[in-house]
């Protein structure tokens, strides 16, 4: 047998949860050739796998990295982790579609998040049809946040039956072209101000195209568990897939939390109903900073919350809010200095900066701090905000529930996307997961970490040929040596790549990286959804 490429001789995690074996595997064109031991034949290239792990790529269900692989295609912080696929368009933001006349709302609404993008009008499936070239490939999402803001603006009420038509109508063009569902984030504005009705409505518009629901719920502190139960309330009513996104117990008062969370998870499972969730492995999250403040402070839009943050009433109704309730989706934490800038485009001095750092250094209350920073950069900032507990951490990492997602973007060393402080889990997601809680910590076998980021996620996705490592499927493996991946980037240095000098990364059958230096290769495809559902 003769073979493009030929990898000799690796421990072989196929991705079913199985206990490795060693074997060779065979790639032609961009797909798995044939898999077995000592396989009889040649290589036009062959690869010496003899100490490493050959997995399937690691798919990263939960990411925002449609903000930056237009920027940086080559996905240097994901795919140098082993990942090969990501999900985008998650949390209710999706930068399509974008009627004519709503570029602005849609632009300003994002900055936090998508500061350097250039926005433009066109449908979802022109979105799709002109991403660029990428190292991984990409499914994508459309946005609820992005459906109502083209629809109804920042407006705080239900939508009239033509608005959600609109939306229905926004949404079906978007599947209708690909896309593998629906993303929501009913956390903040203006997601939060959907009702049940709303959402149902949104989700039989999913079933009749056979597409899924990615939820960030509309809680993740003081009410968490109901948020959850809002959930599964999704999956039973329209009977789809429902994904609880990057699943946390955040706050001090909800810590310990998880393991309830997780039971009702389970328990949704064995009734029959598709419900899954993610995590990443760090006690801190990110987020914009408007969105820490109560839900009433962005209505009517940027500017409008900008020109309320500078009154006096406005300010202290929300200190008497944080004083009741903690943060906004964050709930209480140890104190400000476990809010740090991480992205401020207008004052980009000020990354790594710590609320309370601030607070101190002006001579200011945090609540004032934190109105006038929004002010001064016109609501654009990001934050980390430390709120997690390493328990709980614990007990989603081992769950079976759980599948891993970074929610983080794809970003780079240099240029662009170097700027700022991003979160850590940029870079270090997965093989944190594998040298923190597998390698350190013994909490969970090796094969079953790499289930739960290959062959588990695939199956949530239905996707039809990755995820495994088996003749016929698409050639996306990431080879690594178990003990020397490692994660390195941190809070305070977090541009930084993974540990792991043998690292190579195939995608479709097209080596990206080797031996951790990245060939500068873009092999990635947009992945879509079949009228059945299966996305490929």
């Amino acid at each position: 047998m003769h073979c493009d490429i030929l990898i000799r001789d690796g421990l072989l995690f196929d991705g079913s949860g199985t206990a490795p074996v060693r074997a060779d595997v065979g790639i032609n064109g961009n797909r798995i050739a044939a898999v077995g031991p000592e396989l009889v034949g040649t290589g036009f290239k062959t690869i010496d796998a003899n100490g490493l792990a050959v997995s399937p790529g690691f798919i990263d269900i939960k990411t925002h990295s449609d903000f930056t692989l237009p920027i940086n295609p080559k996905a240097e912080s994901k795919v140098r982790q082993g990942v090969t696929t990501e999900i985008i368009g998650h949390c209710g933001y999706s930068v399509a579609p974008c009627l004519p006349g709503k570029v602005a709302l849609l632009r300003d609404y994002l900055s936090p998040t998508a500061p350097w993008l250039p926005f433009r009008e066109r449908t979802f499936g022109e979105y799709l049809d002109s991403f660029p070239a990428t190292a991984v490939n990409a499914g994508m999402l459309v946005g609820h946040h992005t459906l109502r803001l083209m629809a109804m603006g920042m407006d705080e009420r239900a939508p009239a039956a033509h608005e959600m038509q609109q939306m229905i109508a926004l949404l079906e063009e978007g599947l209708a072209a690909g896309a593998l569902g629906m993303s929501s984030g009913l956390f903040t504005s203006p997601g939060s101000y959907a009702n049940r009705d709303e959402m149902v409505a949104l989700c039989y518009a999913l079933k009749r195209h056979n597409a899924a629901y990615f939820t960030h719920v509309r809680d993740e502190s003081n009410h968490v568990l109901e948020a959850v139960d809002e959930a599964i309330d999704i999956a039973q009513t329209c009977r789809i897939h429902v994904e609880i996104v990057h699943f946390k117990c955040s706050g001090m008062d909800n810590w310990g939390t998880a393991a309830i969370a997780l039971a009702r998870i389970a328990a949704a499972k064995e009734r029959g109903l598709a419900v899954d969730c993610d995590s990443y492995p760090y006690s801190a999250g990110s987020n914009p900073l408007k969105n820490l403040m109560p839900q009433w402070v962005q209505a009517g839009g940027v500017a409008a919350m900008i020109t309320r943050l500078a009154l006096r009433e406005t300010r202290e109704r929300i200190r008497a809010d944080i004083a009741r309730s903690g943060l906004n989706n964050w709930g209480r934490i140890p104190a400000w200095d476990c809010v740090q800038i991480s992205i401020s485009p207008h004052l980009p001095q000020h990354a790594g900066r710590t609320i309370a750092q601030l607070a101190a250094e002006r001579g200011h209350d945090p609540i004032d701090v934190v109105c006038d920073y929004l002010i001064e950069d016109m609501g654009t900032t990001r934050v980390l905000v430390i709120a997690i507990s390493e328990d709980d951490i614990r007990e989603i990492v081992r769950s079976p529930a759980a599948l891993v997602g970074s929610d983080g973007n794809c970003v780079a060393t240099y240029g662009t996307v170097s700027q700022g402080m991003p979160h850590p889990r940029f870079y270090g997601t997965f093989p944190r997961v594998i040298g923190r809680y597998v390698g350190e910590q013994k909490l969970l076998p090796l094969e079953t970490a790499i289930h739960k980021m290959t062959g588990a996620t695939a199956k949530a996705l239905n996707l039809r040929d990755r995820g495994l490592l088996r003749p016929g499927y698409r050639a996306d493996i990431t080879l690594f040596d178990p003990a020397d991946f490692t994660d390195r980037a941190t809070y305070d240095d977090p541009h930084q790549y993974p540990t792991g000098t043998r690292t190579t990364v195939i995608v479709n059958g097209t080596v990206v990286v080797e031996n951790a230096a990245h060939t500068g290769a873009t092999p990635g495809k947009v992945l879509r959804r079949a009228a059945d559902g299966s996305v490929g």
